[in-house]
């Protein structure tokens, strides 16, 4: 990371990307597109006369994909932003990074005088962003710990200004796109991707840990049935206890790191049997033995359903489980180095990890966002049901991050993981996510609120056959790999977690009052 001093002395010209993708105001929007997509890039700077005159981003494509036109037809003029904001070469990066803040924009041309010479971008600026001096959040610190670093870790990271969120250095859209589940998960634990025959191996090796000891499995039938219409994950953290007692986890304090990474993939192996298994008893029917042959999406999809997946069902499931195995440290990770940071073992720090997904703010909205879509119907009945919504003070639900101020990718590439699949939700909620940001961006001008995750997931769980009641769980079954990377992480350099509170009572000491 640049120094303070550094930092003062980078400018626009040190950072920016060139040649720009450029495109013509009388271009069709597809041929925009494709250029857009040749150069992996997300906009297109629209020239006349070599004079930028306006800009095309992905966003935009979003729109007019919700807006159901012929891309083959529209032109770039018809859809771009008229006159962006422009920033010179020779200006200083922190300055292009706060106009970028402010305007919400990921993109802005450096011109020279009149001409184009570069673009500069907000992952660009994000290389050289200085972070606030420890002291002065030691007095100063937000609500929620929002911005406050609290620990280094090698796994991942969020960048919510950007957009883009990575698994070690790897952008985690692209590995959902390129790998397999078993090779994130093997890059996670061992830090790096594996070769196609570490993958066999790895593969191999964790399969037959998806079955259920004898006892556990003897076990779950009684719990299903003292609570029957408990939720999943109330389930879930119950049933864990029981595996970790079981087989006997000690104290991560205590045991080697080679125990513990054999502790971590056991669980993370047998989270979706328990899930599937305890669903199943709840509603009345056999649980399905996991089957080694199966990729772990393709098993999930297989034990919930008693039947082998459609591969297209199983490729969209294993690109939303990949999409979620890590982000930052979210309530539900930040709770699982809390706990393993006291030497608890690691089962504890997982049921507490699974406590704080439960919660709706944190992972319990894709099923919600349905309903959300239900209640609303057609798109007739969008705008004013979305208005309403707003003027009440009612949260929309699939809109909106704690952390991302921009597009959420894992919503980007969700929405294209849905389209892949079809359906008839499909294009109504296109169109309701459409109509949404209008609403918002007229009604709650600055806030910056687009679709998140939960959006999209919630369309393409359902359309693979997951219940609504499933939404989550499915969501904590790839979780359990983020959180157990990290819970090895934390105990490899422990150091108990203790922060402190600021007393806001009445001055102390006060006299203890006799009782009257």
């Amino acid at each position: 990371m640049a120094t303070a001093d550094a930092a003062k002395t980078t400018t626009v010209a040190d950072i920016m990307s060139r040649p720009v993708v450029t495109a013509t105001p009388g271009e069709t929007v597809a041929q925009a597109a494709a250029r857009m997509g040749e150069g992996r890039v997300g906009s297109v700077v629209v020239v006349e006369g070599g004079r930028p005159v306006g800009i095309l981003t992905e966003r935009d494509l979003v729109r007019i994909g919700a807006a159901v036109v012929d891309t083959g037809t529209v032109t770039v003029r018809e859809w771009m932003t008229p006159n962006p904001n422009r920033v010179a070469p020779d200006a200083e990066a922190p300055a292009a990074f706060a106009s970028l803040s402010e305007h919400g924009y990921r993109h802005i041309p450096v011109v020279d005088g009149d001409v184009l010479v570069g673009i500069v971008s907000m992952r660009d600026l994000m290389r050289i962003a200085q972070i606030q001096p420890a002291e002065h959040l030691a007095h100063d610190l937000p609500r929620g710990l929002e911005g406050v670093v609290v620990a280094q870790t090698d796994i991942g990271d969020v960048r919510g200004l950007e957009g883009f969120y990575h698994y070690r250095q790897y952008d985690a859209v692209e590995l959902a796109e390129k790998r397999t589940l078993e090779d994130v998960w093997y890059l996670l634990f061992e830090g790096t991707l594996p070769s196609l025959a570490q993958r066999a191996e790895f593969a191999a090796a964790v399969a037959p840990l998806r079955h259920l000891p004898e006892p556990v499995a003897d076990a779950l039938p009684e719990l299903a049935r003292v609570a029957p219409g408990a939720p999943p994950l109330d389930m879930l953290r119950t049933s864990i206890s029981l595996v970790g007692a079981h087989l006997g986890f000690r104290p991560s304090l205590d045991v080697k790191t080679a125990e513990l990474r054999a502790q971590a993939l056991r669980v993370c192996a047998i989270v979706p049997t328990l899930l599937t298994t305890l669903h199943r008893l709840q509603h009345g029917l056999e649980a399905v033995t996991p089957r080694d042959d199966l990729t772990y999406a393709a098993n999930y999809l297989y034990m919930m359903t008693g039947e082998v997946p459609p591969p297209d069902h199983a490729l969209a499931i294993e690109q939303y489980l990949i999409s979620t195995i890590d982000h930052g440290f979210n309530a539900s990770t930040f709770t699982a180095r809390v706990i393993t940071s006291t030497g608890a073992d690691l089962a504890a720090a997982v049921v507490g990890a699974i406590g704080a997904l439960s919660g709706p703010l944190h992972g319990g909205a894709p099923s919600r966002a349905l309903d959300m879509l239900d209640a609303i119907g057609t798109i007739d009945n969008a705008e004013a049901w979305l208005r309403d919504a707003v003027i009440r003070g009612d949260r929309l639900m699939g809109f909106g991050h704690r952390v991302y101020k921009t597009d959420d990718p894992r919503s980007v590439m969700l929405r294209g993981v849905a389209e892949r699949l079809g359906g008839e939700q499909l294009a109504l909620a296109k169109q309701i996510e459409a109509k949404a940001i209008e609403v918002l961006a007229e009604l709650k001008p600055g806030r910056k609120l687009y679709t998140n995750v939960e959006f999209y997931a919630g369309i393409v769980m359902d359309r693979c056959g997951l219940p609504r009641e499933m939404f989550t769980p499915t969501f904590a079954s790839s979780r359990v790999i983020g959180w157990c990377a990290h819970v090895l992480e934390q105990a490899t350099d422990n150091r108990l977690i203790r922060p402190s509170a600021q007393y806001v009572g009445p001055p102390p000491p006060q006299p203890v009052p006799d009782p009257a």
